[in-house]
């Protein structure tokens, strides 16, 4: 056997005519280690930008949010101190899965929490009327929530943040303001599960509450919106967003928690 010996060559090294081989394995490694979260199955950091608004992957980053998140943004509405929650709890970014289950929430405690009170005060009222206790419920209240509800955590901030781009005031997003409208409401929750009680004044009361807490969260956070337009006029909106909040207060307090407690008054009806 005999073998033929070939000479080392530095230009064999870089392949005929002087050209240089190149790995493009590395390069395609970056390009899969820098590929979007949505690329892995996992859900991406932020809309994609190929697909439109009217479609679904471009809302699912807006509902990747934890559980303790969405608390820690509910709970923290309550406090005095929310004159920054735009900037101190929707951070990274905000989203709509809390303000969507916040006004849900709060839909169904409207109506389980009225149909409740209902029938506390109508037994109250006849405790000898055994029928007087059987719990009914107004499915009417049910949609009338359902339209309150919805129309003032959605469609209002919708409405305000369309306004306000057509007067030239863009500092924050659609999405913001619907988080800060949705996460505001929250405190009507514990409120409609307090307004079980049967007294009228501790109910206004508990009404009023509401109202300041969550006119305040919202003002806190709208007027320095507002302020930074460059006509003054446009800051009068919060007026007639209070005028706006306090109609909703009182039809949550007439709607919902209009019962009284009445005492028969005279003998009974001797007819059947």
């Amino acid at each position: 056997m005999s073998y033929v010996a070939i000479e080392s060559d530095e230009r064999m090294e870089e392949g005929p005519d002087g050209l240089q081989f190149q790995s493009f394995l590395s390069t395609d490694a970056r390009t899969t280690n820098q590929g979007t979260n949505a690329s892995r199955g996992f859900i991406s950091d932020g809309p994609s930008k190929s697909s439109g608004f009217w479609t679904l992957d471009y809302y699912q980053p807006y509902f990747d949010v934890d559980t303790k998140t969405v608390l820690r943004r509910c709970y923290t509405t309550l406090l005095p101190r929310s004159s920054t929650y735009l900037s101190a709890h929707l951070t990274p970014s905000a989203d709509l899965y809390g303000p969507f289950w916040t006004l849900t929430t709060l839909i169904f405690a409207l109506f389980v929490c009225s149909s409740l009170a209902s029938s506390i005060t109508a037994y109250l009222s006849n405790p000898g009327d055994s029928s007087a206790a059987v719990l009914e419920y107004d499915f009417g209240l049910l949609s009338t929530a359902v339209a309150l509800v919805y129309s003032y955590g959605l469609a209002v901030p919708v409405l305000l943040w369309l306004a306000l781009r057509y007067l030239g005031v863009g500092e924050w997003s659609v999405v913001e303001a619907v988080a800060v409208w949705g996460y505001g409401q929250f405190v009507w929750i514990p409120v409609s599960l307090l307004c079980i009680i049967w007294v009228p004044i501790v109910r206004w009361v508990l009404v009023g509450i509401a109202f300041l807490v969550s006119g305040w969260f919202l003002a806190a956070n709208v007027y320095p919106v507002l302020a930074t337009a460059d006509a003054k006029p446009v800051r009068l909106i919060i007026i007639l967003l209070a005028v706006l909040h306090a109609g909703i207060a009182l039809c949550f307090k007439i709607l919902f928690f209009s019962y009284y407690v009445v005492r028969e008054v005279g003998p009974k009806d001797p007819l059947p």
